[in-house]
């Protein structure tokens, strides 16, 4: 954890979600898609923020427990769901409370300071329901800490920990019904911070909107757990060192989609990065970690300023160390590519995906002749149960969700 987060995230852990509320709330209407909310009647009933989500959740449930989607065949693509989440925060950097509403669009000013200068962070993580039909949250308090990190290099004020994860669990809950069922896929979650407020010159925005919006998702890549074919980027890079490679901010994505369309249209799943000084050391793949195998080590790029600390990179080393597997996290070249017994990517979209093949400067190098990894297969399923709630969580990572 970086110098000074820690004593960021001990205060934000610390700090009573009740007294969040400050004169930056918002409006107690909502216009989306032409139609007026009055949000107040969302929970005027009921006394308490808590109960009325959860009133309201399971008065829309009755219904049907879970919604009528074609689950073989989810992809990974946005399937717009009932509810969001949105809070607001003004230059006391104390978000509000929050409100869960329906789902739309959302009203910016064209000077946000989102919109012209990229002030902006997102979040990605995952619920599961499992086969008694109750729903997983995995590890949300890392994606929590996260955006802590990244907001205080972007200079935003963050939401604290508590009210992120809080955030997190009444949207989930307020659209459980979109939680695929056991092993057809899961509900992906979205958490936005943004500087929303008007700015004219280079500054911080003064008011900032954290919102977050859920989707059920398939597999991110078409090939599923079926290896996937990258190529090594050799003019473009993701990140230079000193920039902000190593923070969740939007733009370091937008950069990424021009190599990425060079690469599917030459027929290639994705790209992997070298470093932009020696153009020789593995970083990354456009939006998730890698990690090259040799004689059951596993190694991978080592976290230094220009590589996401994906949270699903994390759990996949600790997994692969519990289990007796040697793991190094330093400087890769890529001529380790040529020699490597296995190559996979993890991220909370792919999970764990093998790598059938990579080519580099016109050379094509196959690995297991184009099948699944031992090690590969083997760390998926270790995490994916876990994530699933198909064994006992022995690392403490999940949280099930009170319905």
């Amino acid at each position: 954890m970086e110098p000074g987060l820690a004593s960021r995230v001990a205060r934000s852990a610390a700090q009573p979600l009740s007294g969040c509320l400050s004169r930056h709330s918002l409006s107690p209407w909502l216009k989306i898609q032409n139609h007026i909310y009055p949000m107040p009647s969302l929970c005027h009933k009921v006394p308490s923020t808590a109960k009325c989500h959860t009133s309201m959740t399971t008065s829309y449930m009755e219904t049907s427990d879970v919604t009528d989607l074609d689950w073989e065949n989810l992809g990974f693509g946005l399937i717009e769901t009932d509810f969001m989440y949105v809070a607001k925060c003004g230059t006391d950097g104390i978000f509000s409370k929050g409100e869960v509403l329906p789902f739309g669009p959302i009203a910016l000013s064209p000077s946000a300071g989102v919109l012209n200068y990229g002030q902006g962070l997102f979040e990605g993580l995952k619920a599961y329901r499992k086969t008694d039909g109750s729903i997983l949250l995995f590890r949300p308090e890392e994606n929590a800490i996260r955006m802590l990190s990244g907001a205080e290099r972007m200079c935003m004020p963050a939401p604290t920990v508590e009210q992120f994860v809080d955030a997190v669990k009444q949207t989930v809950l307020a659209n459980k019904r979109w939680v695929p069922p056991t092993g057809k896929g899961s509900l992906y979650i979205r958490p936005l911070l943004i500087g929303s407020g008007a700015v004219l010159g280079l500054a911080p925005a003064p008011e900032y909107s954290f919102i977050i919006f859920v989707s059920p998702v398939g597999n991110y890549f078409k090939e599923g757990l079926s290896p996937i074919n990258l190529i090594v980027e050799d003019k473009f890079h993701r990140a230079s060192p000193g920039g902000t490679g190593g923070v969740k901010t939007i733009g370091n994505y937008a950069s990424v989609l021009k190599a990425q369309k060079i690469a599917k249209g030459k027929g290639y799943s994705d790209v992997l990065y070298l470093d932009a000084v020696h153009d020789k050391y593995l970083e990354e793949v456009s939006s998730c970690n890698i990690f090259v195998v040799k004689d059951n080590v596993i190694s991978t790029p080592a976290i230094k300023g220009t590589i996401l600390p994906g949270i699903t990179r994390k759990s996949i080393i600790e997994v692969a160390q519990s289990k007796g597997f040697k793991v190094e996290e330093r400087l890769v070249c890529v001529d380790e590519l040529i020699n490597a017994d296995e190559v996979f990517c993890t991220g909370t979209a792919v999970v764990v995906s093998p790598v059938g093949s990579v080519t580099y400067m016109g050379k094509r190098v196959e690995y297991g002749n184009q099948g699944v990894g031992v090690v590969s297969q083997q760390l998926y399923k270790s995490l994916t149960s876990l994530q699933m709630g198909n064994v006992e969580d022995w690392m403490g990572w999940t949280m099930q969700l009170n319905q």
